[in-house]
């Protein structure tokens, strides 16, 4: 019997790489509603464009009766939530958009993955999960011997970002315990890897490294990060679709725990190595600059439930996905160029001055 995923947010970052991913496995078809902001790119879906198990629809959550007739018409055997506004400084300057997609945009979701699930056979009601896609973020901040965030950490959001993934996780674990639905939840660590849009700290370090611009760092650059390969997540939502017990959260993290600083010195190392410049070290680069609001000092993820009870670890450790990274960025030339047009260039230059 073939799944069907209805994936939103399919065109992001994380989103892409799941469904690249999925689509390897020939038991797959996925359709995939994305709005197509800022972030939603799909040339990074090119490969599958023209296989027949795959299909995009343009149009937001938020439109219950574009999800209404997605879900009747395709009939999917999974939802997979991607779709957030997902960058902290964004949300800092126009939280707006984030109360919109994240919170109203989820409730819009579930009403309806509840009114087509309800409508389902007793044994496609049993097969059925929801699988919400949500960060670390939402368990605030850490001191530095503080232990790791649990599923059981209490929530403590500092971000409008980090407020409003916390608002749609409390949702999600809502339409379980009260209405039945089959709802699946991972937090996860910061991600990194292919196609993520350059306002991110590692994409970002890589492509001014490569063109001998300043490196900009946040503050004193010791905020503590627990940084996680793409491709490792996606698995781990695989997995925790495949496995994952209904009304549960999982928390996946990559176990590399690094300071800020330590990540952007790395990535001047493998730049050097790869792109070798003047003679001079990309880390003379390096400029610090004004640290953001409400910045959280540390983040770190016990990771131990998942591999436990669903037997889900990276694979990647922090040098070898790095390299994988920064190799991809310095050679695809033309998807950077396509991202990093005149609006890109306003923000950086907004965000990030010294």
């Amino acid at each position: 019997m073939q799944d069907r995923i209805l994936v939103t947010g399919g065109a992001g970052f994380i989103g892409s790489n799941f469904i690249l991913q999925r689509m390897q496995d020939s038991s797959f078809s996925i359709t995939n509603l994305d709005k197509l902001t800022y972030a939603g790119n799909l040339r990074n879906l090119e490969s599958v464009a023209g296989d027949r198990r795959y299909t995009f629809v343009q149009g937001d959550i938020g439109d219950r009766k574009l999800v209404s007739q997605l879900l009747a018409e395709q009939n999917p055997t999974a939802l997979v939530h991607f779709a957030a506004e997902s960058h902290v400084d964004r949300s800092i300057r126009g939280p707006e958009d984030f109360i919109r997609t994240n919170v109203n945009g989820t409730f819009a979701l579930l009403e309806e993955a509840r009114a087509y699930w309800g409508g389902l056979s007793e044994e496609d009601r049993s097969r059925f999960r929801f699988v919400h896609v949500s960060t670390d973020e939402v368990y605030g901040s850490l001191g530095p011997d503080d232990r790791p965030f649990s599923e059981t950490t209490p929530y403590a959001p500092n971000s409008p970002y980090a407020a409003s993934k916390a608002s749609s996780d409390h949702l999600v674990r809502a339409y379980h315990h009260t209405f039945g639905l089959p709802t699946l939840t991972t937090n996860c660590s910061n991600n990194y890897g292919r196609f993520q849009f350059p306002e991110k700290l590692i994409p970002l370090i890589i492509l001014n490294a490569r063109d001998g611009k300043p490196l900009p760092v946040y503050g004193d650059g010791k905020n503590v990060r627990d940084w996680l390969y793409v491709e490792d997540h996606c698995e781990a939502i695989a997995t925790v679709l495949r496995k994952g017990r209904p009304g549960d959260t999982y928390n996946v993290g990559g176990w590399n725990e690094k300071p800020n600083i330590e990540i952007v010195e790395t990535i001047c190392d493998l730049v050097d190595e790869m792109a070798p410049g003047n003679g001079t070290s990309r880390k003379e680069l390096i400029t610090y600059v004004k640290d953001r609001p409400g910045h959280d000092r540390r983040y770190a993820m016990d990771a131990s439930k998942i591999e436990r009870e669903l037997g889900w670890r990276p694979k990647e450790t922090l040098e070898s996905g790095l390299r994988k990274t920064v190799r991809w960025y310095l050679e695809n030339h033309d998807w950077v160029a396509a991202v990093t047009s005149g609006s890109y260039r306003q923000w950086i230059a907004t965000h990030y001055s010294v």
